[in-house]
């Protein structure tokens, strides 16, 4: 039957209506914590049709301590290092029975760029239709802020103090990007929090590609970075602005889009609203060189990637939609 209703109070209906959410509120997730929101805008992107894999991790522990749990989608979790062959052979299983559900695989930067990098690499070689989201969140923070691969150049954690001989980690942030792009796979990007439209639109381009898709969520956590909660959105903005983070897309190992930066901000304004950072703003050669280094490393970033826009764009650092706080509603 025909409905009564005019094309503008069915628009208003449909943005009225809730959107799905395959992950719900509940959980133990620390305030602020940029993971919990992460996860819930990649479950609302992807809908009800997906069976995840999750990695141990915050994500994990926060979603599902027994007898309990927040997901709203089949979800299975199994060991830590393991999540990509899971989903691998979840992904098999469907093809064989001739179903059309997705396949999500989860987890974060340590089950990502370390102890899971094995499993990830055989999964993205072999091509699986499976989309996976690393969360990152720079540490090891679920067992209680030791450094990572990912953790970046001069943090301190508890692995990684601010000391006489070093100024927090000495190691660079693992280079995941390029090792993702070396297998060409169909699409790899980054996103954050921060850009809500811009990650959904990510997670739904990599859902619907055919083959392996993988997606770098920056996402930041209060509890080990050391910013309040109430400012998360704020320190996952400045990443971008400042060429920490930088925005891409990859086809085949290949750049294809990047947002464009329209005012370039200053690294130290990242660094300054966290704790881990705060041994750089010592009078000290030692700090000064270190806050020098970020900044060189940020700049490269923006020369690599061409991120500084000659001119205001609809879809750059300025002008595209960001979470804010007092619940404005994104697309």
């Amino acid at each position: 039957m025909a409905s009564d209703l005019s094309r503008e109070e069915i628009a208003k209906l449909h943005h009225k209506q809730p959107a799905f959410r395959g992950l719900e509120t509940g959980h133990m997730a620390c305030p602020g914590c940029g993971q919990a929101l992460g996860a819930r805008l990649v479950s609302e992107a992807i809908g009800p049709d997906v069976i995840v894999a999750n990695a141990t991790g915050c994500l994990e522990v926060f979603t599902s301590a027994w007898p309990r749990s927040s997901w709203r989608v089949p979800w299975i979790h199994s060991l830590f290092e393991n999540a990509p062959a899971v989903a691998s052979g979840i992904e098999a299983a469907l093809k064989a029975q001739g179903r059309l559900t997705k396949v999500v695989a989860m987890g974060g930067d340590g089950g990502t760029f370390d102890i899971g990098l094995q499993a990830l690499s055989g999964m993205l070689e072999r091509n699986h239709n499976v989309l996976y989201v690393c969360f990152d969140n720079e540490a090891y923070m679920n067992t209680g802020v030791q450094r990572s691969s990912s953790t970046p150049h001069a943090a301190m954690t508890t692995t990684s103090p601010r000391g006489e001989k070093r100024m927090g980690k000495r190691h660079l942030k693992k280079d995941l990007l390029s090792i993702i792009g070396a297998h060409h796979i169909p699409y790899t990007a980054t996103a954050t929090v921060a850009y809500p439209s811009d990650l959904r639109a990510k997670v739904r381009r990599g859902i619907e590609i055919e083959g392996a898709a993988f997606i770098h969520v920056h996402s930041p956590c209060p509890l080990g970075w050391g910013h309040d909660g109430a400012v998360s959105i704020e320190v996952a903005r400045l990443a971008v602005q400042t060429g920490v983070f930088p925005l891409i897309e990859m086809e085949r190992g290949m750049v294809v889009s990047v947002m464009k930066l329209r005012e370039v901000r200053p690294v130290s304004d990242y660094l300054h609203l966290q704790d881990r950072f705060q041994h750089l703003f010592e009078d000290v050669p030692e700090a000064r060189e270190e806050l020098q280094h970020l900044q060189e490393i940020a700049d490269h970033n923006i020369e690599v990637y061409g991120l500084r826009a000659e001119r205001p764009e609809p879809r750059d650092s300025e002008g595209a939609d960001t979470a804010r706080r007092g619940g404005l509603r994104w697309s």
